[in-house]
């Protein structure tokens, strides 16, 4: 990871963490995430993609389901299988409680990542996640502002052994629809699954 990167992912974590501060700085009873908490947060509200089985998808389709969006790529090679890793260990942890976590992948290189090739990349994970694509690079650009995701392709020593930077954390939706946490990289399966737990009792 560039030096540039890491400093982009360091300033997006710091002003996200600014944000929720300062969406809870007036309610002293919300439960304590470990993750952050964007509750009432004015983006990431909504999407319209399309899955790797060619379902036109948005959040509606989850409703009565914790989810749990990542942006990433099937190439990359450390940051999004540990995060998808991750993920389907928070689905263990949760027990009987799994079947109302839903995992989306949305993917920053639909390029190279085929609806076929996404659709593998996840049974690599759980068989209940899904990965979702935008149906151009304008309407990725789109969803990524909005969700203030950073993504840049990083070219490589042939014109298709590029790699992409991108941000790291995931976004938190509770069964009703709405944006409620934002959590790092890296931040363990244990802490999402108690967060989650949390969303589950509300």
């Amino acid at each position: 990871m560039s030096k540039r990167f890491a400093l982009k992912l360091i300033a997006t974590g710091a002003w996200l963490a600014a944000s929720a501060g300062l969406l809870t700085a007036c309610s002293d009873d919300r439960p304590k995430f470990a993750a952050i908490d964007i509750t009432g947060a004015d983006y990431a509200r909504d999407f319209q993609l399309t899955d790797h089985n060619g379902q036109p998808r948005s959040l509606q389709d989850f409703r009565g389901k914790i989810v749990v969006l990542f942006f990433g790529y099937t190439q990359c090679p450390d940051v999004c299988p540990t995060s998808m890793s991750e993920l389907a260990e928070v689905r263990k942890l949760l027990g009987a409680d799994g079947d109302k976590l839903q995992g989306l992948f949305v993917t920053v290189d639909p390029a190279r990542d085929t609806p076929e090739l996404l659709k593998a990349y996840m049974a690599n994970f759980d068989p209940t996640f899904l990965a979702l694509y935008a149906g151009s690079p304008e309407k990725l650009a789109a969803l990524a502002k909005d969700y203030k995701v950073y993504y840049k392709k990083v070219e490589g020593k042939t014109p298709t052994s590029y790699t992409m930077d991108h941000s790291a954390g995931s976004y938190i939706y509770d069964t009703q629809g709405r944006l409620r946490l934002y959590t790092r990289y890296g931040s363990g399966a244990p802490a999402m699954a108690s967060d989650i737990r949390l969303l589950l009792q509300k």
